[in-house]
């Protein structure tokens, strides 16, 4: 018989716990080959297309379009391998899991090629999949009478064991849809009440009584499920999971803390009323008139969420201050239009505060770091990595140019317009967000002059930006109309002290004024 694969959602790197499914990109019954793309999933980084390492035919798709999944969650199951001669097909839609008694889920045949990975080696390197043959599924251990839970109590099969009730027809639900469909009745937590006493599985051999809360590892995949728990001091020893093999996931966590809250806020019994009691204020009257009521809730995950985290961890980490100055840039854009009129490709703005950047972060490399908090270390840094702030559809994101500080004003444009688009189209990859050492900031296009830039966390400093406007500005002792900007640094004070800081941003700006003091580091 066929070999029944579970394909999870892989680890895609760079500290992602989660991703939404976008598009499914096959159908329950496809035939798929090795590494061909299933599904494309949103991140907090990008949008990516997820390849499978078996080959075979979907027999399961776990998760809905627009779904949130952690990593380790079920993605989809795979029928590997031709059948045996004589040995029963898999069913359309099931998981594998109706065999006749004694077969684990998943377990192949004897004599049939499903654990032979020559032919179903995936290609791919995802994270937690190799490139080698599939790996065999471990076998369920049945339950026995200390193990499983009583009749009739909630949750009796919500350890994914073989018993008869998660070997049905149509037992295809994934671990986090079945999470999601007991959130009016799932598992009650494990009681830390005894057990009682049940009769051993053998008079030999007495079965292993069940270990108490508080004992014995705890499964969870998802760092995302154990930061939620550890916010809200709540014990991951004593929740029963309902994933695979008791996996806990996270709408586990989240109905036991709703079902906490229901039990603070449960009405205590009235005390004996006194001869003149006193009116106390209802929980209504005791809130603030003010307190906004109603309103549209809007998620904060995906993108959105993802700065929403880095930028909170920027204010609690860095201790930022923030520099600026005045710059006439009349001359750097006159060199540009000179640039631009003698031919070739054209040279964008950004480019050449770009290679200005550069040039004063080689003079003052110590902004060009991050701080090792373990190690209390500055770690200077050799290459230049150069972030930008990009606004799009889906929030802001800042690609990263890879070895800025080596490429000229040319090769700086065509990569910007490159990663913009890539922003903008959502097919930017998690290592193109990734890995940057200064960002800069240009937000003068949305026109305005000035900000205090918030550190990407865990660089050092951003330069920002603002617009370049006509002001009135003295210039060779006459005053005349100049083009003016305003520059700003925001720089980790744990870095450097503001001498530091005021010669970069002096040196940016003296470059802005003179570009031909750029000649010097050409």
């Amino acid at each position: 018989m066929a070999q029944v694969l579970e394909f999870k959602l892989p680890d895609l790197g760079e500290g992602l716990t989660e991703a939404e499914i976008v598009r499914w990109l096959v159908q329950v019954g496809d035939v798929v080959a090795v590494d061909q793309p299933v599904v494309e999933v949103e991140t907090a980084k990008a949008m990516v297309e997820v390849p499978c390492p078996y080959g075979g035919v979907v027999t399961a798709r776990f998760g809905e379009e627009g779904e949130e999944l952690p990593v380790g969650a079920p993605l989809l199951t795979v029928a590997v391998g031709a059948p045996a001669d004589g040995g029963p097909s898999v069913p359309d839609g099931g998981t594998g899991t109706s065999a006749g008694p004694g077969t684990g889920a998943g377990t192949p045949a004897p004599g049939s090629g499903a654990g032979k990975g020559s032919a179903e080696g995936s290609g791919n390197v995802l994270v937690g999949y190799g490139t080698g043959a599939p790996p065999a599924r471990r076998r369920r251990v049945r339950p026995t009478a200390l193990t499983s839970a009583a009749p009739g109590t909630p949750g009796a099969s919500a350890n994914g064991t073989a018993g008869a009730t998660g070997s049905s027809n149509g037992g295809s639900r994934s671990a986090v849809s079945r999470a999601q469909g007991r959130v009016a009745a799932p598992a009650a937590p494990v009681s830390t009440a005894a057990p009682a006493p049940a009769a051993p599985a053998t008079a030999a051999a007495p079965a292993p009584a069940t270990a108490a809360p508080g004992e014995g590892p705890v499964p969870v995949i998802s760092p995302l499920v154990r930061r939620l728990a550890r916010e809200n001091g709540l014990d991951l020893r004593e929740l029963h999971g309902s994933g695979p093999d008791g996996l806990i996931l996270r709408a586990d966590v989240e109905y036991a803390l709703r079902a906490a809250a229901g039990r603070t806020q449960a009405p205590q019994p009235a005390a004996e009323p006194a001869a003149h009691p006193a009116p106390q204020p209802s929980a209504a009257a005791a809130r603030p008139s003010s307190a906004p009521t109603g309103g549209i809730r809007v998620p904060l995950k995906g993108v959105r969420g993802a700065v929403a985290d880095k930028l909170s961890r920027s204010r609690r980490e860095i201790p930022d201050a923030t520099c600026w100055v005045d710059a006439d840039a009349t001359e750097l854009m006159r060199a540009r239009a000179a640039m631009n009129a003698a031919g070739g490709p054209k040279i964008s703005l950004l480019a050449l505060l770009a290679r200005i950047c550069t040039a004063a972060l080689a003079r003052y490399p110590e902004l060009n770091s991050f701080v090792d908090t373990e190690a209390r270390e500055v770690v200077q840094l050799d290459h230049v990595h150069l972030g930008f702030a990009a606004q799009t559809e889906r929030g802001l994101v800042v690609p990263v140019v890879r070895d800025a500080h080596a490429r000229d004003a040319e090769s700086l444009t065509a990569e910007f317009a490159r990663l913009t688009e890539d922003a903008r189209a959502g097919r930017l990859t998690p290592a193109e967000l990734t890995g940057g050492t200064f960002t800069l900031n240009n937000y003068g296009v949305f026109g305005v002059d000035g900000s205090t830039p918030i550190v990407n966390h865990p660089e050092a400093a951003m330069l920002g930006v603002g617009r370049i406007v006509p002001k009135p500005w003295v210039h060779e002792g006459e005053l005349a109309v100049r083009q003016v900007v305003q520059l700003s640094l925001t720089f980790d004070h744990r870095v450097c002290d503001g001498g530091t800081a005021g010669g970069f941003l002096r040196y940016v700006a003296d470059c802005v004024e003179q570009p031909a003091v750029l000649l010097r580091t050409l």
